[in-house]
This record gives structure tokens, C-alpha cells and sequence, in this order.
């Protein structure tokens, strides 16, 4: 039997090329002692991805070359020698990019099956998972979110920000303003996800629109971009702001250190606070994330979407749309 798999053969140098990945066939894993074979159903595919893809020190190791890359999963217990675990079992793990996965039962939890609860499988990839709580985390801990707080967010249409901007909007934000790439997704935050304003980044000047969006000034900025947006979020922000740093993906491509905000001193005269965090470092908000945020999905307070792509061999194209910003929501592969 054989296992599809996607290997990094060289590290991209700007944009993610072809060439730089190959989908192998590869002999089907064997499941050890206290492991289980995954038939994986759903693969996640996010931005940090591309960070791995790059030898640069970083918070977590570089993806090896000539060898499979990793990545969110959840699939089908289809063999078990790990007590507790049986066939059948639906699982969440961190073996991505391939069909099959041999996995340790303690890197293995346990999920609801598809087509039963009230949530499908893939939702443990985005809104019930690393991408909801990433918002959760950013949002209430690290931004330190407060009612009446009013919040930017940008990349707002995407998985992470789609669900920063309803988490707000459910904890009793003054007001709640997204950017996104088209109006297309502008529309959605405003009509589906219940956001109070937003804005086509490629319609005219960042700041601009957001001072038009918030003119009394923002209290929180949750940044999935970066560049003109974090300068844009520090000259609207208000005293005693915070600014949450989730991602920065327009440079996660450049091949040029990209140049910093040019007010950073306004964060002196607003008393404001920026802070970088990782989701790992935040996994003791599990338990009060599900708690919380799961009735919200089962009720339908909390909207979320998902662009699916069907078939293993298109896993490499819907990770090249994530950084194109082509996904409304989580970006997920069907298999």
C-alpha cells in the first residue's frame, strides 16, 4: 500500500515556488507500541507554514528537506496498539501533508466523529481548534480585551480574525472593524460575522480608511499583517491601547528586511503596549476556550467558514491561496 506524501526539496527564496515541493509516494507507516495509524481525513494548511519552509532560527524547527512536512490534522483511527484509543476513533494531531500518519497516542487527541454533535470534523482544524484558540488567546489575554474596548482587526475574512472580530463583538465591544482583501469579504464581515465597519485594503491608503472606519480612535489592534496596517493601527490608536502581533504575513515572502512603522512614537505618547504571542505558549485556555466558544458554534452565535480543497495532490496550491489570500475562513484539504 502506499502513502501520499508532500516533501519540501529546497527552501523557497520569496514566494513559494512548484519546484520547491514533491508529492512521493512513500510505503504505507507501521504503527509501533503505543501508536495508531491515522487515516487522515482533513489537513490543515496556515501561514507560519511558510516560516518553516525557511532555515532562519526561528520559535519552532525548520522543515527538513527531502523529508515530509507537518502540519494540523485530524482523521480515522484505522489501526491501534495504544491503549484507550480504538478503531474508529476520530483523532487531532500534527502529522499534515500525507494520507497516512503513524502516530504517538500521547500526540493524538481524542475528537467528536464526523457527522455527529453539533460540529463537522474539520471544525477541530479552525474554529474549535489551534485557530480558535488563537484568537481567544490573542484577543482576551494578550490583548487584554475589555467591554466596551473598540477593536481593528486585520485579515479579518480569515480563520483567526474572522473569529477575533465575533469574540469582541460577543464580549461587548464598543465597536468592531475589519480589513480584508476584496469586497467581496467586506461585505461578509459585515453582514455575516456582525462586524460594525470594514474595508478593501486595496481601495486607497490604510489609514485612511481606518481613521473613516474609528473616528474616535481604536483600544485594541489584532495584527495578522503587518506593514501599513501596524502603523496604520498605531496612529489610530488610543490611550492605554494594545496591540496583540498574531502574524505578519505581507512579509512573510519578502526577500528584504520590510521596513518598520515610522510612528512607533506615538506608542509613548498613548501610553500604548505591542506584544508578539504564540498560540503554544497559551494551551492552559483550552478547557475555558471550549467551554466558552463551543456553545457559541453549536447555537450559531459565532459564525465561521471554511474554503475546502478536495484531494491530497492539491495540499501544495491551497497553502500557495492561504498566502495569497484567497480562503474565506480556514483554509482546509479534503482527502
Amino acid at each position: 500500500m502506499i502513502n501520499r506524501e508532500w516533501h519540501l526539496l529546497s527552501r523557497p527564496v520569496g514566494w513559494p515556488e512548484v519546484e520547491d515541493f514533491a508529492l512521493v509516494e512513500a510505503p504505507m507507516p507501521t504503527p509501533g507500541e503505543g501508536q495508531v495509524l491515522v487515516r487522515n481525513r482533513y489537513l490543515s494548511v496556515d501561514p507560519y507554514m511558510r516560516g518553516r519552509m525557511s532555515a532562519a532560527k526561528s520559535y519552532v524547527a525548520p522543515f527538513e528537506l527531502g523529508k515530509v512536512m507537518q502540519g494540523g490534522a485530524v482523521g480515522e483511527v484505522v489501526e491501534s496498539r495504544a491503549e484507550g484509543i480504538e478503531v474508529g476513533d476520530h483523532v487531532l494531531h500534527f502529522l499534515g501533508w500525507r494520507e497516512y500518519a503513524a502516530v504517538d497516542s500521547a500526540q493524538a487527541v481524542k475528537v467528536g466523529s464526523a457527522g455527529s454533535g453539533d460540529v463537522p470534523l474539520s471544525a477541530y482544524l479552525g474554529v474549535l481548534g489551534m485557530t480558535g484558540l488563537t484568537a481567544y488567546a490573542g484577543l482576551l489575554r494578550t490583548a487584554s480585551f475589555k467591554e466596551g474596548d473598540a477593536v481593528f482587526v486585520s485579515g479579518a475574512a480569515g480563520a483567526v480574525g474572522s473569529q477575533v472580530g465575533q469574540i469582541a463583538k460577543l464580549k461587548g465591544a464598543s465597536r468592531v472593524i475589519g480589513s480584508a482583501g476584496s469586497d467581496e469579504k467586506v461585505k461578509l464581515l459585515v453582514e455575516e460575522y456582525g462586524f460594525d465597519a470594514a474595508f478593501n485594503y486595496r481601495n486607497g491608503p490604510v489609514a485612511e480608511q481606518l481613521r473613516a472606519a474609528a473616528p474616535d480612535g481604536i483600544d485594541v489592534y489584532f495584527d495578522n499583517v503587518g506593514g501599513d496596517h501596524l502603523e496604520a493601527a498605531i496612529g489610530s490608536l488610543n490611550r492605554d491601547g494594545r496591540i496583540a502581533v498574531c502574524g505578519m504575513i505581507s512579509v512573510y515572502n519578502n526577500t528584504e528586511p520590510a521596513p518598520g512603522p515610522k510612528n512607533l512614537a506615538r506608542l509613548i505618547q498613548t501610553r500604548g503596549r505591542i506584544e508578539g504571542f504564540l498560540v503554544g505558549d497559551h494551551y492552559d485556555l483550552q478547557p475555558q476556550f471550549v467551554q466558552e466558544v463551543g456553545p457559541w458554534v453549536a447555537s450559531g452565535a459565532l459564525k465561521h467558514r471554511e474554503t475546502v480543497v478536495e484531494g491530497v495532490e492539491n495540499t501544495l496550491e491551497a497553502f500557495l491561496g492561504v498566502l495569497r489570500g484567497d480562503n474565506i475562513g480556514k483554509m482546509v484539504v479534503k482527502l
